[in-house]
């Protein structure tokens, strides 16, 4: 699998912000919430599309949803606790941990924004399984196929600032490896491998941003040949591989 792109086809990337999806309830169905928003506002979805779907929102139509006192710091804690595999570092009352999906970040990507007051957004389950789902439905209730990211904000380790990054992902690689190919001077590449999908993730946060109201958005372009298989637990370095565990 080659991401560049063959003679003549387009350089070029869209990314639509799917506005009016309104408030989330467990239960939901966001497919159909979001392909309506999309027609609404006269960019329905298409064949080839990549939908990028916050985390927030799958967690809500999941019942992801648990009480929590945000002064209650030891009630916090549990609740981080519960959610990890491991505890990796701790600074005050922030916690560093890895989720029981392999995944490093902050507070066990346990959320506090976008949610009523008293309650804790927790991650999906089975983020992969939550991509399919949606992905699945469009394809049935709407006849489109598409691919589906859902996406994350995380930090990360050495560097400021805070990405989005996939966290579930279906009908496109999350991977693609390079590994084999040529450089532009004809050198063979031997390590590099280019995360899809947390890169689409990123161009999509850039129109969803953090305090705008806007869940979904549509990457529109993307090379067909990305399109397939594809998981985030690929993303995840494995222990043996990892310098720094």
């Amino acid at each position: 699998m080659s991401p560049a792109r063959g003679p003549g086809d387009p350089a070029r990337l869209e990314v639509i912000a799917v506005h009016g999806i309104g408030e989330i309830r467990p239960g939901d169905e966001i497919a159909e919430l979001m392909a309506d928003a999309a027609a609404a506002q006269g960019t329905p979805i298409l064949d080839g599309d990549c939908l990028v779907v916050t985390q927030k929102i799958v967690s809500k139509a999941e019942g992801r949803l648990v009480d929590l006192d945000p002064t209650d710091l030891d009630a916090r804690r549990a609740l981080v606790e519960q959610e990890s595999r491991r505890i990796v570092r701790r600074r005050g009352d922030l916690v560093i941990s890895e989720t029981h999906h392999g995944f490093i970040c902050a507070n066990a990507g346990i959320d506090l924004s976008n949610v009523e007051a008293g309650q804790a957004a927790l991650l999906p389950v089975d983020p992969d399984s939550s991509a399919h789902h949606v992905r699945n439905a469009l394809k049935a209730r709407r006849g489109v196929d598409v691919a589906v990211v859902v996406s994350d904000t995380f930090g990360r380790p050495w560097r400021l600032g805070l990405t989005d990054v996939a966290i579930g992902v279906a009908g496109i690689a999350a991977v693609v490896d390079l590994r084999g190919s040529e450089d532009a001077l004809g050198r063979v590449l031997h390590v590099t491998e280019v995360a899809i999908a947390d890169e689409i993730a990123g161009a999509a946060e850039l129109i969803m941003g953090k305090a705008s109201g806007v869940p979904v958005a549509i990457v529109r372009g993307l090379d067909p040949e990305w399109f397939g298989a594809g998981a985030a637990r690929d993303l995840v370095r494995k222990p043996q591989d990892d310098l720094f565990r």
